[in-house]
């Protein structure tokens, strides 16, 4: 019999840790190969991790809800035969190597030790010096599994003074929640209260917070942390394009077998104005700033209490029919359960359909490690003044572009937002086809 381990793999681009949403086998069970072992959750995917082994379970390494890095193990299994004793421990050794090798390419290329927020959150509540600590994740990272086993331990690394860069990140955080809530009357730092401390009077109702809210909640913290948002915002006279998809979506509907929605029309607008302005379509990455070749569109899913964000690829090679497939397919799929891994990786630039909601305006947080992020309001009617001076009633939308202020300038957002003005103004039956 030999041991075999299963680890936390990688889930898409950046993700370096997942939470064990829900464990599919208990110990004791016998798996075959690729069958599935548990569910886990990054910031915006679910994903089964299936087996490498026919075998018996063995031990599972973690409990549900907890949250492991990239490459840890997350159970063992028991398998006949395989390698011997020596082949076994050589094989172990060349994943340490492999371990090591990761940490210094680390070490290298990042000019400073990064943290999630939830290690930052615990080694703050702690007073945990974490130049001190030894990470066990990928690349030497530092993960919260190793500050809890700190914290049970009692060994804790004293923190004298602060670091540096935890007290502007402190400040940082303490400026964003003032400028965010300048009518709240609560100071920052007790908005910042665990929820241990929220009194509680009967009546009140305690709902446990799910892998995945704690796992959106983790991607939004560390991108309003990391990221100087600024917003900008500009109105759009649709009529035209409102017109021309009212007087086909129903022929569309029947041809194709699925709707026609004005949202593929701002998606395709988004895509074409991303590939005439190349600088939005691009990600901040310490010492350089990665412009990237292709036009990635994710687009929000909301389902009860969670959010997924798939992604359409090559958006500007797609036509308006294509697009729109995608957003009926990826949203089904979404509110089905059954988004693969693949499905979330690769975005670009992000565009959420706040409209369906009745939102007129709204500013949006930008999905990390993305560039910006395009709210698509609701399209309502309003009188408008027209060139010659007469009053109309027309079909005004509102777009508000949430910006990463250390890659993009309000020069460039403001004429990208012309651009997609522009596109979508010009939208008819005369000079537009969606197929």
């Amino acid at each position: 019999m030999t041991i075999k381990q299963i680890k936390m793999p990688q889930l898409g681009e950046s993700v370096t840790e997942g939470t064990v949403s829900k464990w599919l086998v208990s110990v004791g069970d016998k798996v075959n190969k690729y069958d599935p072992l548990a569910e886990v959750m990054t910031d915006k995917v679910t994903a089964e991790v299936p087996s490498s082994f026919t075998g018996t379970i063995k031990e599972l390494n973690a409990a549900e809800g907890d949250t492991l890095a990239v490459s840890e193990i997350i159970c063992t299994i028991e398998v006949e035969g395989g390698n011997t004793d020596e082949n076994q421990e050589k094989n172990e050794g060349k994943d340490e190597e492999e371990t090591q090798q990761a940490a210094h390419i680390t070490a290298e290329h990042e000019n400073k030790v990064r943290y999630s927020p939830a290690v930052l959150k615990l080694s703050q509540e702690h007073g945990i010096d974490l130049s001190k600590v030894k990470g066990t994740g990928a690349g030497g990272r530092i993960t919260r599994k190793d500050l809890k086993k700190l914290i049970e331990s009692g060994n804790i690394p004293s923190l004298g003074e602060k670091p540096a860069a935890v007290q502007a990140d402190s400040a940082q955080v303490k400026q964003q929640n003032t400028s965010e809530h300048p009518l709240s009357k609560q100071p920052a730092d007790k908005e910042a209260t665990p929820a241990s401390n929220i009194p509680t009077v009967p009546g009140d109702i305690e709902i446990p917070v799910t892998g995945v809210r704690k796992a959106i909640a983790a991607n939004m913290v560390r991108s309003k942390h990391e990221v100087p948002h600024a917003w900008t915002m500009i109105e759009v006279d649709v009529t035209n394009l409102v017109v021309y998809r009212d007087s086909i979506k129903e022929e569309f509907k029947k041809k194709e077998g699925f709707n026609l929605t004005y949202f593929s029309f701002f998606v395709k607008a988004v895509a074409q104005a991303l590939k005439e302005f190349p600088q939005i379509n691009s990600m901040w990455a310490g010492d350089k700033i990665i412009q990237k070749k292709d036009i990635n569109i994710s687009i929000a899913v909301a389902k009860d209490d969670a959010l997924y964000v798939p992604v359409i690829k090559h958006a500007d090679e797609k036509t308006i029919k294509g697009i729109a497939r995608e957003i009926s397919e990826l949203a089904t799929k979404a509110r089905a359960g059954k988004l693969k891994a693949e499905d979330m990786q690769g975005g670009t630039f992000t565009v959420n359909n706040t409209g369906s909601f009745g939102s007129v305006q709204s500013m949006g947080i930008i999905n990390y490690p993305q560039a910006a992020l395009l709210q698509v309001e609701s399209i309502v009617k309003r009188p408008v003044v027209m060139n010659n001076g007469m009053i109309a009633v027309r079909d005004m939308v509102n777009l508000c572009l949430s910006l990463d202020h250390r890659v993009l300038d309000g020069l460039i957002c403001g004429k990208f937002l012309q651009r997609v003005k522009e596109i979508l103004e010009n939208i008819s039956k005369e000079n537009t086809s969606v197929y």
